[in-house]
């Protein structure tokens, strides 16, 4: 199993980055992986909360209104029917 030390540490001289914790034994090995935030991005960044409902209709295929979705609904029912 694996266990997450999720630690928010600030780089110090050269580069270098220390964690301490008390689930670190000495000498057992560990994948380290660094995200560092892009202080020049425009826009939102990263974990900013964004409304669920700015996300409708973004995807691909996304139904422009009512009509379509019953369109859509009455072709699934017409192709399933035509099997029978």
């Amino acid at each position: 199993m694996v266990a997450a030390i999720k630690q928010f540490v600030t780089v110090g001289p050269d580069g270098v980055i220390q964690v301490r914790s008390p689930h670190l034994k000495p000498g057992s090995r560990a994948e380290v992986i660094i995200l560092v935030p892009d202080q020049h991005r425009q826009g939102p960044t990263l974990g900013a909360h964004r409304s669920l409902t700015s996300f409708i209709g973004a995807g691909r295929g996304a139904f422009e209104g009512a009509a379509d979705i019953d369109r859509a609904i009455r072709e699934l029912r017409d192709w399933g029917d035509r099997d029978r």
